[in-house]
């Protein structure tokens, strides 16, 4: 050893000030615009140069050692914060006898600034640890820092395929192993917050194709595969580019996350595209330029690998089994193939017969590989749809009306089919929205929406949905409302309404493929109006009968009704898997229940709300009888509930709320909670206050439900006979999880509204960091109407707002009377009925005052 021990140190700080500044040199090249591929390769080299003059340090000349660079690092690629995999070849004696040498060795290193992972393995050892096929990835990309060639080849032949792991079992564990990390990331690499390294269509599956060339045929680079025939030119390419974007992405993301980071989180994706160079548009922000940029390339590197992966499946199953289908396609190994080569590039109406042909056989595996690749090759021969000729038109609309009609819109969009022909829906395929509502790009969204109303044709009840599969069979024209499905978000990103954009796509593309007037008609309103139902079964009070008389005059009729209550159902369903529960499920049934009755009886003749009420008073009674209860006990108990209840409530909950006050005596207090359709609560729970009436109640018992973890979605506050109050709420679990026993916080909730209420406050807790980053400006209006002052408030949705809302409202004296909470993503659209202690609207000067309270809590930094 040429230096002492008691230099290292001086030398460990001379490598780390090398270090840090080669790191800063290669960032100021990154945002020079230099290929990140390259950097990480020059930081690789930088770190060799390090990593080999501190093994001269420790380790003398002579010694029987090797040292050999693993892993990435083995790739010879090392982003900026990517840690360093080192594997030390040795026999047994000469690992004990050097250890102390190698303790030295990787101290050194890491007061460098060098996360050295390490292993110290003789030949023998390294075939043991390869049993397991993370270690064997890892050392057959080894690459020697400091090794002779017998070395080399001792290291080769411990890990050869004739000692471990075959070629074929390591090809099997490797695609199982990429079949269960996906299933990690919902098998889409559609999510807000991607992984570039480990999710799908990410840098992990470029290498799982290098290690499986590497390991089958013995090629180190993907290109290599051209000349075995495996690998088409332009497929290389392809990928290459992709991988290349992808390097840039991770390379940048280290760079502004200050670590090793491989999730593309919100806090980095806006600071990440400024760095990148992106700039908002007229089109786009940045961010969502830089994420459809990600979106796309992971689907280039899915497709191919897919490709690629079956390829290598046939090298290992040898000659396949050719079974004809047709005079032009046939079954090779369970795919689809084209018998003739070249024979989709000929006409464009050969690409629609493939997918026609793969509709028709339910138990094909998917396109050959060859086929596969010979599609993509087409694609340039596909027309839009604006310059077909209509016998390419006709056939579209009979992949519609044939079997498996969203499957196959499905493989036409993956395939790139669908945005040759629909060029709108390429401008939102992998498009993403920036907030936390759409979790899914704008095209998976749309893939989502058919395969929900796919699941409404089948005619099997799905549990999420109460009455979609009983609407579907009154459809006359399926696939009108596949159509609506497909455009009904396509007009997004263009800078206008995209309901409106899109219904004019719409119309356009129905009039192009034929289709009469009256459906062209049809599936434009619906794509226009497809946000109609949600918003009023979400932000008005169905209930009323007036609500529901504006609501039915929009729609005008049954057939239209029905296709947008299946549109609604699915495009919620679709657009967060958080965002559908029971409670909106219920909510739209009874607003499309309530629309077609009001249609049946006609738009002259609106329901009165008299008649509303004698209407579910007599359904509640029935429910009631049929439970045993007579007729004068079931009088009394509705004596005990406000009028209004009638008119506010279904019947099932009139009849639940009846039984809650018989297993009380008159004049005693009622709380009681029920589970949603009698599930475990996970879908929510409804709600019963009645009590005498006191300052502060309603407060008090929004701050004990949100203590409890419950995030209210509806709340009623109606004023009882002799001074008490009738106060009903909807809860859903604040959190994906099971809601308490409803006799647990049923108990819970009245032992907190037993005692002084003024001691209750909103609970105090820190907020997710991301929403910092979907900061929705506060806005106020105030309303007039008779009884009281209707609240219209728009901020960011937070654990607890409802909470905070009411403390402030119960510190202005204020009383409530209706909440209705309604919450997209980050953005919380809250409506409140509120008054004086007169039930009279709120003077200028009260509103004044509660505008600034409000403020300064939705506003303010208290948390």
């Amino acid at each position: 050893m040429s230096t002492p021990t008691t230099d290292d140190a001086a030398w460990a700080a001379t490598a780390r000030t090398a270090l840090a500044e080669t790191d800063a040199r290669l960032a100021r090249r990154f945002d020079a615009g230099r290929p990140a591929d390259r950097l990480v390769a020059m930081r690789a080299r930088a770190v060799d140069r390090w990593v080999r003059a501190a093994w001269q340090r420790c380790i003398p000349e002579d010694a029987p050692l090797a040292l050999f660079a693993v892993g990435g690092y083995g790739r010879g690629e090392l982003f900026p914060h990517s840690d360093i995999d080192l594997l030390v070849l040795a026999e047994p004696d000469a690992q004990r006898h050097f250890e102390p040498a190698l303790a030295r060795l990787f101290a050194l290193l890491w007061d460098a600034g060098l996360q050295a992972s390490h292993a110290v393995r003789s030949p023998a050892q390294c075939t043991e640890a390869a049993a397991d096929q993370t270690v064997l990835t890892a050392l057959i990309e080894a690459r020697a820092l400091q090794a002779d060639a017998r070395q080399v080849a001792a290291l080769t032949e411990a890990i050869a395929p004739t000692k471990v792991w075959p070629a074929h079992a390591y090809f099997q564990a490797k695609c199982e192993e990429q079949r269960q990390r996906h299933a990690r990331f919902g098998d889409t690499s559609d999510n807000l917050e991607p992984n570039l390294k480990d999710g799908p269509g990410g840098l992990r599956d470029l290498h799982l194709l290098g290690w499986l060339a590497l390991r089958s045929f013995g090629v180190h680079a993907l290109d290599r595969l051209i000349e075995l025939g495996r690998l088409g030119w332009d497929e290389a390419a392809a990928l290459e580019r992709e991988r290349r974007a992808l390097c840039q992405l991770r390379y940048g993301l280290h760079l502004v996350a200050g670590r090793r980071e491989e999730r593309l989180r919100f806090d980095y994706q806006k600071a990440l595209a400024a760095r990148m160079g992106y700039r908002d548009d007229g089109q786009a922000l940045a961010v969502e330029q830089m994420m459809q940029g990600f979106y796309r390339s992971a689907a280039v590197v899915r497709r191919i690998g897919d490709r690629l992966l079956q390829r290598f499946e046939e090298h290992f199953a040898g000659t396949l089994t050719m079974t004809p289908i047709d005079s032009h396609f046939e079954r090779r190994g369970g795919y689809l193939a084209a018998r003739q080569p070249g024979w989709l590039e000929q006409d464009a109406a050969h690409v629609f017969a493939l997918f026609a042909a793969w509709a028709s056989d339910p138990d094909m595996r998917g396109l050959h590989s060859q086929t596969a690749r010979e599609l993509a090759q087409a694609l340039p021969q596909i027309p839009a749809y604006t310059q077909a000729p209509q016998a390419l038109r006709d056939a579209f609309m009979a992949l519609l009306r044939g079997p498996q009609p969203v499957r196959t819109l499905e493989r036409m969009a993956r395939a790139g089919v669908l945005g040759r022909w629909i060029p709108a829906f390429q401008q939102v395929s992998g498009r993403m929205q920036f907030d936390l509502f759409h979790v899914f790009t704008v095209d998976q969204h749309t893939l989502a929406v058919l395969r929900n109303l796919e699941g409404f044709a089948s005619g099997q009840a799905d549990p999420r949905f109460s009455t979609a599969h009983q609407v579907w069979p009154s459809l006359r024209k399926p696939e009108l409302l596949l159509l609506a499905g497909l455009f009904h978000d396509i007009g997004k990103g263009r800078g206008g309404d995209h309901s409106e954009l899109g219904a004019q796509d719409a119309r356009a593309f129905c009039q192009a493929h034929g289709l009469s007037e009256a459906d062209t008609d049809l599936v434009e309103w619906l794509v226009r109006n497809h946000l109609l139902m949600s918003l009023t079964a979400q932000k008005q009070d169905i209930t009323d009968p007036e609500v529901i008389q504006r609501f039915a005059r929009a729609v005008a009729d049954r057939q239209r009704l029905d296709h947008l209550y299946l549109l609604t159902c699915a495009d919620i369903a679709g657009t967060s898997p958080k965002l559908w529960n029971s409670w909106k499920d219920r909510l739209l049934a009874d607003l499309h229940a309530a629309t077609r009755l009001a249609l049946r009886r006609g738009l002259g003749q609106p329901v009165a709300v008299a008649e509303r009420v004698a209407e579910n008073r007599a359904a509640a009674r029935a429910l009631l009888l049929a439970e045993g209860y007579e007729e004068r006990v079931i009088e009394a108990l509705f004596a005990r509930m406000p009028e209004e209840n009638f008119l506010r409530s279904r019947a099932d909950q009139i009849a639940w709320q009846a039984t809650a006050l018989h297993a009380a005596p008159a004049g005693s207090n009622v709380v009681a909670a029920r589970a949603m359709s009698g599930r475990d609560g996970r879908d929510g729970l409804d709600v019963l206050v009645h009590m005498p009436d006191r300052d502060g109640l309603f407060a008090a018992i929004v701050i004990t439900l949100d203590r409890l973890g419950m995030s209210v979605l509806q709340a009623r506050a109606l004023d009882g006979p002799n001074g008490t109050i009738f106060d009903t709420f909807h809860v859903l679990p604040a959190e994906q999880r099971q809601a308490p026993e409803p006799a647990l916080l049923a108990a819970t909730l009245a032992r907190a509204l037993e005692g002084d209420l003024a001691q209750l406050r909103p609970a105090r807790r820190s907020q997710p960091t991301h929403l910092r980053h979907f900061r929705v400006p506060t806005q106020l209006e105030f309303t007039d109407l008779p009884g009281g002052t209707r609240i219209d408030l728009i901020c960011t949705d937070r654990s607890g707002l409802l909470a905070d809302v009411a403390h402030v409202l119960r510190a202005q004296g204020l009383r409530v009377h209706d909440a209705r909470i309604a919450t997209f993503g980050e953005r919380a659209e809250d409506l409140l009925l509120v008054s004086d202690s007169n039930n009279q609207p709120l003077s200028p000067a009260r509103r004044d005052a509660l505008r600034a309270a409000l403020l300064a809590v939705l506003d303010g930094d208290r948390r």
